[in-house]
């Protein structure tokens, strides 16, 4: 019987809001495994996963949507933190903190022009940890 694979990784988000391409290491993850399905999860409060088209403007998109849905001002009652801190522990509603994946013959299967992405808008944490999660089928 195969047995569930499972691995953190840590990436540097840096001191703004972002949304960082993470597909090339969850490719790493999945190569060679075969048939199954990847789990990808961040356990972050303020942090979120994207399944997106990055390069072409979206990446910058998806920031202002958020900016523009929740903005970083005195609304929020959660008020540690930056100015508008609150509003980075609302997105995980809005941007769940994961997402599954299939995978074929050890490859993700994504669209042409889709990535996997960590979406981060709070400064106040440059590092993130993403754990990839492999079912085999």
């Amino acid at each position: 019987m195969r047995r569930m694979r499972s691995e953190v990784i840590t990436v540097r988000t840096g001191s703004r809001p972002t949304v960082l391409d993470i597909t090339a290491e969850a490719e790493r993850f999945v190569s060679g495994q075969g048939d199954g399905l990847l789990h990808v999860f961040v356990p972050h409060a303020t942090a979120g996963l994207a399944v997106i088209e990055t390069g072409a403007g979206s990446d910058d998109d998806l920031l202002r949507a958020i900016d523009d849905l929740l903005p970083t001002d005195d609304r929020w009652r959660h008020r540690h933190g930056s100015p508008g801190h609150g509003r980075d522990h609302v997105l995980p509603a809005f941007v769940p903190p994961y997402a599954t994946l299939p995978v074929l013959g050890g490859r993700l299967q994504l669209g042409t022009w889709q990535s996997v992405c960590l979406v981060d808008p709070n400064g106040d944490n440059p590092s993130r940890q993403v754990r990839f999660s492999f079912l085999p089928g």
